[in-house]
């Protein structure tokens, strides 16, 4: 499993947004850019997914920006992930099951499986709001 840049941006940007609509009702895809270092044109094509996945909703104009739809303690990672269209698999072997005559007898395939499994349980487990509280996931102090 990998996760690349568009699923770490997403998930970045998420954050970064649920953390700045404490303050403000609405929030620019210029300002989550340059708090994240993220290139805006890219905010803007996962921004898009977001929204098609109803996670986020826009408004255009001056002072508008984009806000989530539901509450923080509802928008699990997982849903982050799949809305920026990061499959999150441990082995390609999901993807061929047609092509493999060993799929039925595969011990290493039910191994991968159970990680994916486990890891997508995990990552629906934690919710925006559960993260943004926990002190297992702030950065430690130097």
């Amino acid at each position: 499993m990998r996760i690349t840049s568009k699923g770490r941006y997403a998930l970045r940007a998420a954050l970064a947004l649920a953390e700045m609509t404490k303050d403000r009702e609405l929030v620019s895809i210029s300002t989550l850019a340059e708090a994240e270092g993220i290139p805006s044109v890219f905010l803007e094509q996962i921004f898009f997914k977001l929204k098609k996945a109803e996670i986020v909703k826009s408004v255009r104009g001056p002072g508008g920006g984009f806000a989530f739809n539901r509450p923080l303690n509802s928008l699990t990672l997982r849903e982050i992930f799949d809305a920026a269209g990061e499959e999150l698999t441990m082995t390609f072997c999901d993807r061929q099951k047609n092509k493999c005559s060993r799929i039925s007898d595969c011990i290493a395939h039910r191994v991968f499986d159970s990680v994916t499994n486990r890891i997508n349980d995990y990552l629906d487990s934690l919710t925006l709001q559960k993260v943004l509280e926990s002190r297992e996931f702030r950065p430690r102090s130097a």
